[in-house]
């Protein structure tokens, strides 16, 4: 079966379900679109890593990564490899002493070791055909670039932090990074920047 790149260009609150979020995974040669629910830990997972934070303390994914590096495992590409009753599954491609090795990890799980070590994402046409999302585009439009798909993460979520005031952003900053929810931390950031940049 012929394998479909694709690259993670949106992380975002869950439409349908609450306490949850979507990660927007985009064909790298094409317009579909496959939309991927996962809880919120996956998500701050994702989200460290894609905006280059350290958190104090390894998150579960950095000590995988870690683990991995110490015993000269490398993560060749991660393959979403099927879909049953609505349920993504995926595999890790490893590559130890010059022998492949195949490891079943849940999705959300695969994204966030992929982000980390900026290997390939891929899955299969059946799996696009079954929960892909065609974009409808215009004759103007040209297809996003990568770069473009990369700026588009948590767009939906930082909308609605500009109803609130630099001075409540700062207090929620100061707790969320408490907390240690990076990625509501990093929502939080550029909405600050964005301010300051306007005024």
């Amino acid at each position: 079966m012929r394998k479909i790149e694709l690259e993670i260009v949106a992380l975002s609150h869950s439409v349908t379900q609450s306490h949850n979020y979507a990660v927007v995974l985009g064909e790298l040669s094409g317009v579909r679109r496959l939309p991927i629910v996962i809880g919120s830990f996956e998500a701050q997972a994702i989200a460290v890593a894609m905006e280059r934070m350290a958190p104090n303390r390894p998150l579960t994914h950095d000590l995988f990564k870690s683990t991995l590096d110490t015993f000269h495992i490398e993560l060749k590409e991660v393959v979403i490899n099927n879909l049953l009753d609505g349920i993504f599954y995926a595999r890790l491609i490893c590559l130890k002493d010059g022998d492949l090795y195949e490891i079943d990890s849940r999705t959300s799980d695969a994204l966030a070791m992929a982000v980390r070590y900026s290997c390939p994402v891929y899955t299969y046409e059946f799996i696009l055909d079954a929960a892909g999302v065609v974009l409808e585009e215009t004759e103007e439009q040209e297809p996003p670039t990568r770069s473009d798909r990369r700026g588009a993460v948590a767009s939906t979520v930082k909308a609605s932090l500009s109803s609130y005031s630099i001075e409540t952003l700062n207090q929620m900053l100061d707790e969320v990074l408490g907390e240690e929810d990076y990625e509501r931390a990093a929502e939080i950031r550029d909405e600050i920047n964005r301010r300051r940049e306007e005024g």
